[in-house]
């Protein structure tokens, strides 16, 4: 087996050390390991895809949600195939959400422990992903492990990408989420959500698209949206006519609640939606699991089901 090792060393529980027992717990375990530290955005991107095209049997991330999105684009820009290789996640980042979804462990030498086990015993498992294509003449289309958002959601990870010399935390996504909605322009753009079998819904303030439950993480705190959502079906639709102080609390309370159960009269949520369009009249920003992809004024979100095949973690 020839394996590909992407290390992100900026991300938050990225280490040296940590590094190097993985390299060499990998090392034991394949043929063949190349190691490549990324140093600039589109980096594992670009490993990924230059892994996949020389005919590598595994690629390895290691770092946050951003590091593993990109390598999962990485292997996907050629399209869903056998032949692409196999993916294994260590997660080194603050939230680690799609690690956190499949079973990983938080911690990166349980995750390395994990993932050996599984290439030992040969397992592998494939997991349904989010394709998000836009408007705009020439952009590629861009795959998402976890989320994807319109709105106010891509305005804060705009805002915390604009702090990117801070620490990632929690407590920064909360700081700048609750500064974003104070500004006067949170209540645009207003987006209409077309899906199929349905009336197009117009008048909507943001748009949360899920390929997995939990959302996200506050913490060790799971934050829940669309319940019924997971990787071996489509996508959960989460969106609210408004956002106004009340109808924001009330989804955020129900959000964090051990049921996670959403239900208003502001509220627009859908679950096993195989695909949907988000239009606005203006740009608006669009984000893949936290990830800022631009400005658009039309996308299109659809659900590939066994898109990829991941190292044999249990669903949790």
């Amino acid at each position: 087996m020839r394996a590909v090792l992407v290390v992100n060393p900026k991300a938050t529980a990225t280490t040296a050390a940590g590094r190097d027992v993985l390299a060499h717990a990998l090392a034991s375990e394949v043929n063949k390991l190349e190691i490549l530290e990324t140093d600039y955005r589109g980096h594992a991107l670009a490993a990924a895809a230059q892994a996949a095209g020389d005919g590598a049997d595994l690629v390895v991330a290691h770092g946050g949600d951003g590091t593993v999105n990109e390598v999962v684009n990485g292997l996907l820009a050629h399209g869903v195939g056998p032949e692409v290789p196999m993916l294994g996640i260590v997660p080194g980042g603050s939230a680690n959400v799609f690690a956190r979804s499949l079973g990983v462990p938080r911690d990166p030498v349980d995750a390395t422990h994990q993932l050996l086990h599984a290439l030992e015993d040969r397992r592998s498992r494939r997991v349904g992903l989010g394709r998000v294509e836009s408007d705009k003449p020439g952009d590629p289309a861009r795959w998402f492990t976890f989320s994807a958002g319109v709105g106010l959601d891509a305005d804060v990870v705009a805002e915390v990408d604009r702090k990117r010399g801070k620490k990632a935390s929690p407590a920064l996504y909360t700081r700048v989420a609750v500064t974003q909605y104070l500004k006067p322009s949170h209540g645009k753009p207003r987006l209409t959500v077309a899906m199929p079998g349905a009336e197009d819904v117009e008048g909507l303030r943001l748009v949360f698209v899920s390929n997995t439950d939990p959302w996200t993480y506050l913490g060790s705190r799971p934050i829940h949206l669309n319940r019924g959502c997971g990787f071996d079906g489509d996508l959960g639709v989460f969106a609210l006519h408004s956002l106004r102080l009340p109808t924001v609390l009330r989804h955020l309370g129900q959000a964090i609640s051990r049921k996670g159960e959403q239900r208003g009269r502001k509220l627009l949520r859908r679950d096993d939606v195989p695909e949907l369009t988000i239009t606005s009249a203006d740009p608006v920003r669009v984000q893949c699991d936290g990830d800022l992809i631009g400005e658009r004024t039309s996308v299109r979100i659809s659900s590939v089901r066994n898109a990829l095949s991941v190292a044999g973690y249990p669903l949790s």
